[in-house]
C-alpha cells in the first residue's frame, strides 16, 4: 500500500537483482532493469520534445474540477465498457508536460458490485513513436485514494502531483511507453464524484478495470483493433482490482484478449491486511481500506463503531488523497479509534465484507504472475507473504499457469541496494515477464 521516493527508482546504484529459482514453466525470470531501460530513447525524446507547463496551466486542474467528469444521465440498457465521452488532454506532472505521448480522459458505462450500471472514468496514454500493431496495458497502480479529484486522470494531467501513488508509477510507465504499449488507467469510479469512493471493493474495481479497456479498444483516435493483445497490471491497492479483473475476465468480459497478470504486492485478504497493517507503518492505509470498502458496503456503518477521534479522522480521510493525509497516521492502533478498543479485523459486521474481498475464489484464464515480498522481513512487508503463496497455489490447483517469484523486501536489501529494492517495490522487475506474453 505504501509507495516511497521516486528516487528510489530513478537513482542509484545498477543491480542484477534478487531472482528466485523460477518454477519450470516461469519464462523469463524477474530481474531488476537497467537504468537505461527507465531511460529509455523514448522516454529521453519526452523530455527534449517536452515543455514546461505555463503558471495558468499549472495552476488550473490545482484549484478547479475538470467540467469533463459532469455525468450525463443514463438509460440504464447501455452496454458496459460503452464509451460516453472522450477528451484529448495533456499529461503534466510536476509542472512538465512531456511530448510525443496523446492522452484522453475516458468516461465510460461499467457495472457495480451488484450489476448495478455505474459510470467511471479514467485516462487512456499511447505512445506517438510510429509503432503498429500496438499492445495495451490495464495498468492499476497504488492508488488508495478515497477523495474526490484524488485518482489517475487527476494525477496524470497535474493535479494531486505530490501523490505518491503517480511517483511510484513513472518507472513502470517509462518501461510500458518505451516498449511502444498503451495504457489505460481505470479511475475506479467517476473521479469527480465528491462522494466517498469505494475503491477496495475488488469486484466493482475489477468491472471498471475491463470496462475501462472495452472503452480504449472502442475510442477511434487510439487506433486499437479490438483483438489487440492485453495485459494486466496491478500493485498494491490497484493489485486488488487487477486481481480481481483476472478472475472475472473470462465470465465478464470474455471478447477481451488478456494475456497474462502481473500481480505485485496485493491484499488477498483484507481481513488479514487489516490486521497485519494496523498499528504499523501502514496504520493509515489500513484504515483507509475500511473507508474505501463502505461505499460500496454501506451496511458497514462504521461510524457507529468509531470514537470521537476515529470519526473525525474518517471525516477526513474521505475528502482527501492518500498524500499527505495516509501517511500522517503511522503506527496508530486502529482499535483505539473504534469503541469497546476493538479490532475492526474482528468486528462482526464487517466479516462479510471481508470475505466477499478475498482473492481466490476463481482461477484466471490467462497466466499471472505474482511477485510480492518473500518474507515479512520488512516495514513496507505490510501484507502477510503467506497469503501470496496461498494465492498462487489456489490459482495452479484451478488450471492457473501461476510464475510466483517474490521479492527481497528486506531491510538489508534495502540497505545494500537501494535502487534494486525500489524498483521491485513498484513492480519493474516484472515487465519482462508482462513482455513475454504480450509478444509471444
Amino acid at each position: 500500500m505504501l509507495t516511497t521516493t521516486v528516487a528510489l527508482v530513478l537513482v542509484g546504484g545498477v543491480s542484477a537483482g534478487m531472482a528466485v529459482a523460477p518454477t519450470a514453466d516461469a519464462a523469463p525470470p524477474n530481474r531488476t532493469p537497467q537504468p537505461g531501460e527507465v531511460f529509455n530513447g523514448y522516454v529521453v525524446g519526452t523530455f527534449t520534445s517536452g515543455r514546461m507547463a505555463s503558471p495558468q496551466e499549472i495552476i488550473t486542474p490545482l484549484v478547479s474540477g475538470d467540467p469533463f467528469y459532469t455525468e450525463p444521465a443514463l438509460r440504464g440498457d447501455e452496454k458496459p465498457g460503452t464509451l460516453l465521452k472522450a477528451k484529448k488532454v495533456d499529461v503534466q506532472f510536476t509542472g512538465f508536460r512531456p511530448g510525443d505521448l496523446d492522452a484522453y480522459k475516458l468516461m465510460y458505462v461499467s457495472r457495480g458490485l451488484h450489476d448495478e450500471p455505474d459510470i467511471s472514468t479514467g485516462i487512456l496514454m499511447v505512445p506517438r513513436d510510429g509503432r503498429t500493431n500496438r499492445k495495451l496495458v490495464g495498468y492499476q497502480y497504488a492508488n488508495d485514494s478515497v477523495g474526490a479529484y484524488c485518482h489517475p486522470s487527476t494525477m496524470m494531467t497535474g493535479g494531486d502531483p505530490m501523490d505518491g501513488a503517480v511517483w511510484s508509477a513513472l518507472g513502470p510507465l517509462a518501461q510500458m511507453f518505451g516498449k511502444g504499449y498503451a495504457v489505460m488507467v481505470s479511475d475506479v469510479g467517476n473521479d469527480g464524484d465528491p462522494q466517498p469512493h469505494g475503491v477496495f471493493a475488488g469486484k466493482a474495481a475489477a468491472n471498471m478495470m475491463l470496462d475501462g479497456l472495452r472503452a480504449a479498444l472502442a475510442h477511434a483516435p487510439a487506433k486499437l483493433p479490438a483483438t489487440t493483445p492485453i495485459s494486466l497490471f496491478g500493485v498494491a491497492g490497484g493489485g486488488v482490482g487487477a486481481a480481481f479483473a483476472a478472475e472475472n475476465a473470462a465470465r465478464y468480459a470474455p471478447e477481451l484478449n488478456i494475456k497474462g497478470t502481473v500481480l505485485e504486492g496485493m491484499v488477498v485478504d483484507q481481513r488479514n491486511f487489516i490486521r497485519t497493517a494496523g498499528g504499523s507503518l501502514g496504520s493509515g492505509f489500513a484504515f483507509a481500506t475500511l473507508l474505501g470498502l463502505e461505499p460500496r458496503y454501506p451496511e458497514m456503518r462504521i461510524d457507529d463503531k468509531l470514537t470521537p477521534a476515529g470519526k473525525a479522522l474518517a471525516d477526513v480521510f474521505r475528502t482527501q488523497c492518500q498524500t499527505p493525509a495516509y501517511f500522517g497516521t503511522p503506527f496508530v492502533p486502529l482499535r483505539t479509534l473504534f469503541t469497546g478498543n476493538r479490532d475492526p479485523a474482528d468486528i462482526p459486521e464487517f466479516q462479510h465484507v471481508y470475505r466477499d474481498n478475498r482473492l481466490g475464489t476463481r482461477s484466471p484464464a490467462a497466466p499471472v504472475l505474482i511477485a510480492s515480498c518473500a518474507r515479512d522481513d520488512s516495514p513496507m512487508s505490510l501484507i502477510p507473504a503467506a497469503d501470496a503463496r496461498t494465492l498462487a497455489g489456489t490459482y495452479r490447483r484451478g488450471g492457473t499457469r501461476v510464475d510466483y517469484q517474490p521479492t527481497d523486501c528486506s531491510m538489508l536489501h534495502f540497505l545494500t541496494d537501494m535502487y534494486g529494492w525500489g524498483t521491485d517495490l513498484f513492480g519493474m522487475q516484472t515487465i519482462d515477464w508482462m513482455s513475454a506474453r504480450l509478444e509471444g
